[in-house]
């Protein structure tokens, strides 16, 4: 098909980049994607499996610590639209390893950029901003104008990787566009962050393999959306004839208690008779609220939220019933 689309996503093993794959494929682009090689790596496909999409990607090995390889990729595949979702996307580990979140999360945004403006100056490119640059928040309800004040070397990374995406829009008139991403979840969320934490404890409580639950700062609040409808958003951007920043949020901020609260009701348990509070699970520097405004986004790109916290704690918990029972 001389017109098919081909697309290149880093992170393409993860959450986002598994659901992107298949939005993409559905839509008949020729789909590749970028895996970091490891010895573990028999495991990298399993979201991609767990949709059924593992057969029709194309997985090429690169690191985007390395320029002179994403530079050779990008010449190979001569891709149409770039999408780059790879990072050091766990905001606990970064104060372990802020060095390499640096690396990755911050200076990885422009080695790719670089490998673009050298092979495919036309393409058109998505970076995966973070509702964590925000951190101490500057306005109650965060927009695409809200100042940034991030509090975790991650969030600094992101922020790096925010404004060098700007900039080579603005220098080298690339069609780069951000989507400062909200708090965005799904069965194949990582077990280490906060929703898979409690989905997969409460189906471990629910099956008797488990008595508790341990958290950290359930007062914390976010704003929570399923990933499918947020990689909809990122392959709308692109489609745009002008690139430019979006806020991608519900508009609803609930606390990480009441979150708790709905997958412990849906298996028929009661919160209060399983959950610790663990104070070394508490963050060095936290983030209390995170509060999106999408109204540029529903204007600009006629997007809308389909998935509700509801459903979507409903759907993570039995999905983690099934991975166990």
């Amino acid at each position: 098909m001389a017109d098919r689309k081909t697309a290149f996503i880093t992170g393409i093993t993860g959450q986002d980049g598994a659901y992107l794959a298949q939005l993409l494929l559905e839509k008949g682009y020729r789909v590749t994607g970028l895996v970091r090689r490891s010895s573990t790596a028999e495991i990298n496909d399993l979201r991609l499996k767990w949709l059924g999409v593992d057969k029709d990607v194309e997985l090429i090995d690169g690191d985007l610590t390395d320029l002179s390889g994403l530079i050779r990729t990008i010449k190979d595949i001569r891709p149409d639209e770039i999408y780059n979702l790879a990072a050091q996307s766990f905001v606990k580990s970064s104060w372990q390893q802020p060095l390499l979140t640096g690396q990755v999360t911050a200076i990885g945004v422009t080695n790719i950029l670089e490998a673009m403006r050298i092979e495919a100056p036309e393409a058109r490119f998505y970076q995966a901003s973070s509702s964590e640059m925000y951190g101490l928040i500057q306005e109650d309800m965060q927009s695409e104008t809200t100042p940034f004040y991030p509090r975790s070397p991650y969030a600094v990374a992101k922020l790096y990787g925010h404004w060098i995406t700007i900039n080579y829009r603005e220098s080298f008139n690339l069609h780069a566009s951000s989507g400062i991403l909200f708090n965005h979840e799904s069965p194949l969320r990582g077990i280490e962050f906060v929703t898979r934490k409690v989905t997969d404890g409460v189906a471990r409580i629910k099956l008797g393999l488990e008595k508790e639950l341990r958290l950290g700062n359930i007062d914390a609040k976010r704003d929570w959306g399923h990933s499918k409808d947020y990689v909809r958003a990122m392959w709308l951007m692109l489609q745009k004839d002008v690139a430019d920043d979006y806020v991608i949020a519900t508009g609803v901020t609930t606390t990480v208690r009441d979150m708790c609260r709905i997958a412990f009701e849906h298996v028929g348990l009661n919160l209060e008779d399983h959950l610790v509070i663990d104070p070394d699970l508490f963050r060095p520097a936290e983030v209390d609220v995170l509060l999106g405004n999408p109204a540029k986004a529903k204007a600009a790109l006629g997007w809308e939220p389909e998935i509700t916290l509801q459903q979507m704690i409903v759907e993570m918990v039995e999905a983690d019933l099934k991975r166990l029972g």
